[in-house]
Formats: structure tokens, sequence, C-alpha cells
């Protein structure tokens, strides 16, 4: 069974078969319901006599299944499902409708289980977990179950299953372990209809139960209100351009940011909605993908940048905590909170392993402030703000000349890499070799120059400190002329990719380079060369620019980060482009984007594979990726600002 079905809201997501059940498969497309890094449903699984009913077809709103027939002896009856899912809870109406005269009994049956594994454990990378004090219970009740998982004194959580009316039993499924079969005999009038209501309410370690969900329709009418009145606030990027195919990737964009919301709290506790980096496995705060999201929406929906600058002032570092990498005015990579994270079985949690987080933090305030012309968040952020500048200077390099280094952190079992490309291998020479030591990579000197830039600005105009913007500008100043002459290839006429411990240019050509021109850190003539470069063909693909250019050693079309293309890093490319005076070329790539969307139902996948338009006349499809995605959904935002609104909405 493969997952066709995703159910999400708030930070809840169910995904299920075509015909809406749950089998518990682990690996890269799990199904389950889950909340909190955690699954709280791994078997929902209906029968009708015995058997699985066929599927006549699903929608959103549910599906239409029958037992067998044939065409002298058509099916008895039907059952029309509908589930929607709550923050925290999935409901179900299950309604069984006779196709006779004649009244008859139909017996329904359902498998349900709750294995709590951590999302971290369902990932298909073979690592295993020390859980041998965690304990599963399912204790019966009469209107359904409740499976429990504790571990230790230190872990307590719980999904409870109740229906109307009650089953006729509830009885274990298989000897040995907590799954139930829930089973009723229904009596059905001819040509009438009988009701199953059906609810899940799951209950992550440390939260409140929530509220039993109402009719699944009621949830899913509420939820495309929400959905339709944050697709259509002003300012409606279809208003914004007479490109329609850029319009409807707009509109399918606005529907996954406002599915991918989770709740969050500010730095006084106040509730907030941030955009979560992805399903299935990102659906919670990331530091860099949830900033560049809002970079890109802000625009149009700068609540999102507001949210998530609160979201990242409350979680930002205020000590020294190796096992974490948190540092005082750090800013999180990413908040986890499942079990392993808080066993500290994987080095998450609160986990600080980006080099690039924290200046972009800086970058978002301050674009927030000139967007909205409202500085209020910039003052109320003034501590954090400073506090982010102070961490660059002091742990993350840029002091004395220096620049923002990462060492790697896979031997904890933390991340490879600290900038977005942050897979093991995806900073390659090239000819395939690894560096080695502390690298410094060179888009992320780029947001460093616009972050002391943006950050001199709030000094001398929002927070009144005149000798600050100074040093900043200074700084700025000095970073721009060094990166040049240390990044620079004068013989490939294009930046490195990094700097490795020994300070040697990192020489594989890759798209980091595009990220250059939007940061604004390269003299316009060397931008321009490099904007025209990354349209060559072993860059474009006629999709989008690889992340790395064909042709050279380490290139793999099907890698995630040494050949594939990734609508966001192309969005940022293209916002170069425009800032950098070339409007034909960040239309090319605009263009592809846009079709490589209509191919994929207009919603733009997080990656896709590296091959070319003269090799398939279709995007090929990265096998891994997350759908739907932040980023990717606000990818097409980002092309609308760069081809309507030029450099200076750009900037």
């Amino acid at each position: 069974m493969s997952v066709e079905r995703l159910l999400v809201h708030r930070g809840t997501f169910a995904s299920t078969s075509r015909s809406g059940d749950i089998t518990g498969r682990r690996g890269d497309t799990p199904d389950g319901l889950f909340l909190r890094d955690a699954r709280h449903l791994s078997r929902w699984r209906l029968t009708a006599d015995g058997v699985v009913p066929s599927l006549l077809t699903s929608s959103g709103d549910g599906f239409v299944l029958t037992p067998e027939g044939g065409r002298d002896e058509p099916p008895a009856y039907s059952l029309f499902r509908r589930q929607a899912v709550e923050a925290g809870a999935l409901t179900e109406r299950v309604r069984v409708v006779s196709n006779r005269a004649e009244p008859a009994t139909v017996e329904i049956a359902l498998e349900v289980d709750a294995d709590f594994a951590d999302q971290f454990e369902l990932r298909g990378d073979h690592r295993r977990y020390d859980k041998a004090d965690g304990r599963r219970t399912a204790e019966d009740r009469p209107d359904g179950v409740t499976f429990r998982y504790r571990r230790g004194e230190d872990w307590d959580a719980r999904t409870t299953v109740t229906t109307s009316p009650a089953p006729a039993a509830v009885r274990p499924l298989e000897p040995a372990g907590t799954a139930r079969l829930l089973s009723w005999r229904l009596s059905l009038p001819g040509h009438g209809a009988t009701e199953l209501a059906l609810s899940v309410r799951a209950v992550p370690h440390g939260a409140a139960e929530p509220a039993a969900p109402p009719d699944p329709m009621s949830v899913r009418n509420r939820h495309a209100a929400e959905e339709d009145g944050f697709v259509q606030a002003r300012p409606r990027p279809r208003s914004l351009t007479n490109w329609d195919e850029l319009a409807r990737a707009c509109t399918a964009g606005l529907a996954d940011l406002a599915r991918l919301r989770v709740p969050a709290t500010g730095p006084a506790g106040e509730p907030l909605l941030v955009p979560a980096a992805g399903i299935p496995w990102f659906l919670t705060l990331f530091g860099r993908d949830s900033l560049l999201t809002s970079m890109f929406a802000l625009p149009y929906r700068p609540e999102l940048a507001a949210d998530t600058l609160l979201a990242l002032a409350a979680t930002q570092g205020t000590r020294h905590d190796a096992a974490r990498l948190e540092q005082p005015g750090r800013i999180v990579h990413e908040v986890r909170h499942g079990e392993l994270a808080h066993f500290r079985q994987v080095p998450y949690g609160r986990y600080y392993g980006s080099v690039d987080a924290t200046p972009l933090f800086l970058v978002l305030l301050e674009a927030h402030s000139a967007a909205t012309g409202d500085p209020g968040l910039a003052r109320r952020l003034e501590p954090h703000a400073r506090a982010a500048v102070e961490w660059m200077f002091r742990d993350g390099g840029l002091g004395a000349g220096g620049y923002l280094r990462y060492t790697s952190d896979a031997a904890r079992g933390g991340l490879a890499h600290q900038n977005w490309k942050d897979s093991e291998g995806a900073i390659c020479f090239a000819d395939g070799r690894r560096p080695e030591g502390a690298l410094a990579v060179a888009e992320v000197q780029g947001y460093a120059y616009d972050a002391l830039v943006r950050t001199a600005r709030l000094a001398r105009g929002v927070w009144g400190d005149a000798e600050e913007a100074d040093r900043l500008e200074k700084a700025a100043a000095d970073l721009r002329e060094r990166f040049r002459r240390d990044f620079w290839m004068s013989g490939r006429d294009f930046p490195a990719l990094a700097l490795d411990g020994e300070n040697r240019q990192v020489d594989a050509l890759a798209s980091d380079a595009g990220h250059l021109l939007w940061s604004g850190i390269l003299d316009p003539a060397d931008a321009r060369t490099v904007g025209r470069r990354l349209l060559q063909p072993d860059f474009f693909s006629g999709w989008g620019v690889r992340t790395l250019a064909a042709g050279q050693a380490p290139y793999h079309p099907l890698s995630y980060h040494r050949g594939s293309i990734w609508p966001h890093d192309n969005a940022v490319v293209v916002l170069g482009l425009a800032r950098s005076g070339l409007a034909e070329e960040a239309s090319e790539i605009a263009h592809g984007l846009v079709q490589a969307a209509a191919a994929h139902d207009w919603r733009l996948p997080e990656v896709m594979a590296g091959y070319g338009r003269d090799e398939h006349p279709v995007p090929v499809p990265y096998p891994h990726s997350c759908s739907p995605q932040a980023w990717a959904a606000a990818t097409p935002l980002a092309l609308l600002t760069a081809l309507n609104g030029g450099p200076e909405a750009v900037r």
C-alpha cells in the first residue's frame, strides 16, 4: 500500500491509503496519525463482513467503498467514509447505505493500534535506539480503547479511540500485542442507512487532552474557510500578475503554507503560528527553513515573518551547551518534541547546528521592518538582534577578520554540514574530495554581509545607536573586500563553494554562488558574470539550476545536494538575478520552475532530480522529496516578487 492521502492541521497530520486505512508502514513514506514527532495511530483498517471493501472513488471529502459484487449480483450496500484531522485528533464518520429493498445486517470491524514510534525510528536509516524501558499497553473501555506508552518516570503518552455507537465487542487482535479489533453488528433497513462515529484523540507527553472533534464535515468546512481566508487575503498574488500559470502556482503555494503552520510561542508566551519545514519529517519549527519561507512570503503574508521571528527569539540560545551546539545569541536550527529528543538519543530537542539561521534572522528582522513600515517588532527584538550579532563575531568566527565557520557534527549523530546543503558530501571539491576542518561556506558569508548591512540600518534608524551602526557598516565593508580576495577563483570567474580549514578554495561549481547575488556581497560586475554562468547548460536543466554543475566528478542527478534541483534554491537565485539587473535570466529560470509546478499539479516539490529537459520531457522526481514543503510552497511568491516587483521589492 502506498500513502496517497494527507490530512494536515496545526501540527497534526494523517497519512493514509486512498481508502483511508493505516497499516503502520515505515521507511520513506510512513503512514499513521502523527503529532509532535510521534505516531499516535499505527493501524486503522476497516472491514465489512470480514473483507476489506473495494474503493470506488476517493476525493478530498472522503471515499466510497463496496464489498465485492458483479453484474449479476451487485453489492448489497456501500460504505461512505469521511475523515478529518483536527489539532491532536482524527475524526471519521462511516455511513453504511443499503442498495437493496430487503433489511439486512452488516458486520463492521475496525483494526486499531498505536505504536508511538518516534519519527526518527521510522526513517529508513537503519539506526536502532535503546527503548528497553518503554512499555505499551491497551486498556479496553465500553466505547473503545485507550493505548498508552510509558518510559520510566519521564515519558507518558496516550491515544484514545472512542466510537458511537459503542462496539459490540473489543478484543485483542494478536495474543501478545496491543492491537485491538472493534466490531459492530449493524441493522440496515431496506434502502436505508446507518452510521458509525469514530474519534481518535492523541495526547503527547506533557500535553493536555484535546476536545472530542466534531463531525468530519464540519471540521473540514472550518479548515477550508481558514485556508481560503489565508489564500484570499490581500494582497492577492493573482491580482499582481497577468501570468496565469504563476498565479496558479502562488495560490497552490499559499494553500500549502496555510496547512503547514504549526503552533509556537513567543518570548512572552504568546501563541503563534509559524511555517513548519515540511511533511512527513519536518513538521516543526526550523530556523533556516522558516526564515527563508517567511522572507519569500513577506510582501504578501507578513504575519508569517512576525511570528517566525518571535518564535525564534523565544528559542534563541542563552548558554553554552556542547551537546546541542547551543551558544548565547545563536538561532536554533530545529525544535523537536519527541521521545528520542527528550532522552537525548538524538542530539536534537532544541538543536542549534546551523551556521546561517542567525544571520538570516537579522536579515528578516530588518526586511520585515522595511516592508511593513512598522519598526515595532525591530524595537521589541533589539536585545535578540544584538545577541545574534555578537554570536556572529564571538562564536561564529566573524571577528578579527574571520568568516562564519562550522565543523561537522556527524560523529555525534548530528549534521555533517550546517549550511542549507547539510547532507554528507554536499560540500566538496570539483574532483569529489571532501574538505576538512572548520569550513567557511560561500553563501553564508553573503548572509552575514547582508545581516551586518541591514542591522546597521536598524541601529541607526530604529534603535538610535549611530556608534553601533558605524561598527557594523565597517565590518560589512571589510567582509565584502576579504570575500572577493579569498573566495573568487580568477581562473574560472566564479566564487569557490567554500574555504576549508586551511583556507584552501573548495573549487566545485555550485548553485550557492547564486545566493551571493541576493545578499549583495559581490560587486555588480562579478554578480552579472556569476548570474549568466548559472544559465549555462551544465547548471540550468530547463527546470531550474542544479545544486552542482554537471560534468564535475561528484555530480549525480539523484544526489540530495550534488546535482538535484531545489525550487527554494532557485528562488534565491532568481531574486539575486533581479537585484543584479539580469531580468532575462531571472525570467528564464522562473518559467522553468512554473512549468515544473504545472507538471506537479501546481505544487512544487521540495527537490527534483537534476536530469535536463533534453533527457526527459517532464521533471524527474527525486525519490525522497517532502511534499508539501514550506520553502518550495513559498517559491512562486519569490518569483512573483522578483519578476513583478523588481530589485526594490526584492530588497
